[in-house]
């Protein structure tokens, strides 16, 4: 047992000579481990343990010494890990968001230079939702966009859609009809991590989008009902699409619980949220299917408060790009010829671009 500043750490001797940062053990160039984890004895114990202010010195059986800074280990500690979050984010309802005049990043900027990037970035990690604008209205120059900060995610709807009220997919989307919150692709096993908006063009009324901060929903669950937020992070579902429309024939079928949550902090990373889209319940037993209804009703209830409801009107020139793991999305009826298009993204590879640029993500 250690101690360093607030933080008392429990440390397994095997979880130490694993983590050895020697030249012999690990790679600095490449930032990998050398050592063979499965030649460490299990029931190793060092010959002689030192502690000075800063460091922990540790001999082993065979003579190999491992130093550690107490303030490496505090940070990478079981113990240091529960107290810190992995993604600081900032949980919003509509009056909040307003509140913060989030700005929007002009295009020029975003595509041109780091500081534009990084300040849209750091929006999109705190908030789950960003916008660029004055990007010219045509689906090239939103996939250019859209390649700045990472690989566009190629799914069963190609790399780029594009799509209108003609009901060219078997899906709500290709409809003028009201589409409720939801998150997309909870059929995939692992859904799609952040999603593009431009609006190209619209003749008519309605059709205002709508935004919806899932995670705040769900930590106000947490607080009312902990028990509720518990099994909504417990119970897997399937989520599935099924369509047969012209020469489009898919069977998608994706399985994980409404809320994700990394387990030794429980802080929520991921929600599946999608009624549209969602199989048949079968994966708990009798006794756990009312409670389980109840629970996602909690949730419902308050993803639907009118004051978490953030309504914008995508225009031409404005792209939104939305964090599909934590913001809901949906969107108003409308009238008229609406033209959207945009993409996919892959998760890893926004983060990255990131955390190259500085940001914690």
């Amino acid at each position: 047992e250690l101690r360093y500043g607030s933080t008392v750490m429990r440390l397994d001797f095997v979880w130490l000579r694993d983590h050895c940062r020697s030249a012999s053990c690990y790679n600095t160039k490449t930032n990998q481990r050398s050592l063979d984890t499965a030649s460490v004895d299990l029931a190793i114990r060092p010959q002689a343990v030192r502690v000075d202010e800063t460091t922990l010195f540790l001999t082993w059986p065979d003579g190999h010494v491992t130093r550690y800074g107490l303030e490496w280990l505090a940070r990478n500690s079981y113990e240091g890990q529960k107290q810190q979050v992995m993604h600081p984010r900032i949980l919003w309802n509509a009056e909040i968001y307003r509140q913060a005049q989030v700005p929007s990043i002009d295009c020029r900027s975003f595509l041109e230079t780091n500081e534009g990037l990084k300040e849209f970035l750091q929006n999109f990690l705190l908030y789950g939702i960003a916008f660029v604008e004055n990007v010219t209205p045509t689906k090239e120059d939103t996939k250019i966009l859209a390649e700045r900060i990472s690989i566009i995610r190629e799914t069963i709807y190609g790399r780029m859609w594009y799509f209108t009220s003609d009901f060219s997919r078997g899906d709500t989307a290709y409809t003028k009809l009201a589409l409720d919150r939801h998150t997309d692709t909870t059929y995939f096993q692992e859904p799609c991590g952040i999603q593009v908006f431009h609006c190209l063009k619209h003749e008519g009324t309605g059709g205002r989008t709508l935004l919806v901060d899932g995670f705040h929903a769900a930590e106000q669950v947490l607080r009312q009902a902990p028990e509720h937020f518990e099994l909504l992070a417990k119970v897997p579902l399937k989520h599935e699409y099924v369509e047969n429309v012209g020469g489009c024939h898919n069977h998608m079928i994706g399985v994980g619980p409404v809320l994700n949550v990394y387990p030794w902090n429980n802080e929520l990373y991921l929600i599946r949220y999608n009624n549209y889209d969602r199989a048949v319940f079968n994966t708990v037993p009798h006794d756990v299917v009312r409670r389980w209804y109840h629970a996602h009703r909690a949730l419902t209830t308050e993803l639907r408060r009118p004051d978490n409801e953030l309504w914008v009107k995508l225009k031409p020139g404005k792209a939104l790009f939305v964090d599909n793991w934590r913001v809901l999305h949906g969107r108003e009826a409308f009238t008229g010829y609406r033209q959207l298009c945009g993409c996919y993204l892959t998760r890893d590879d926004v983060l990255n671009t990131a955390r190259l640029l500085g940001l914690q993500a």
